[in-house]
């Protein structure tokens, strides 16, 4: 019996260690995407601060090209958008993680009072 609760309890660990590791890859993720949201934010002000005639110039590769002022504020709008929608995915995604690491730690410490207890008997 106490090695059935030990398997049990090494496979919950493992099930752990395992949520963990995407927990971690979703924080870091959306720590990036924030960077970015923070990034975008800083352009979008610049657009506001430029006056209607400026031109505008998009990086694509080691080359500077002339792009249409609307065009450019568009993009950078679709682009903060579509990353917050992301954080807030992310978000979820994480607080889920964290109800669901939860429960394994209380499955864990059930297992192991009860590996202790066969142990002691």
């Amino acid at each position: 019996m106490a090695e059935v609760t030990q398997q049990m309890l090494e496979k919950q660990v493992g099930e752990f260690q395992a949520l963990q590791k995407e927990y971690s890859k979703a924080v870091s993720s959306r720590t990036t995407l924030e960077a970015q949201l923070k990034e975008n934010e800083m352009v979008k002000k610049e657009f506001d601060c430029l006056k209607e005639d400026s031109t505008v110039y998009k990086l694509i590769g080691p080359v500077l090209v002339k792009q249409d002022r609307p065009e450019a504020e568009a993009n950078v709008n679709k682009r903060i958008e579509y990353i917050a929608g992301e954080i807030k995915r992310l978000e979820t995604q994480i607080k889920s993680f964290e109800e669901k690491q939860e429960q394994k730690k209380m499955e864990i410490v059930k297992l192991q009072t009860a590996f202790e207890q066969l142990k002691q008997q």
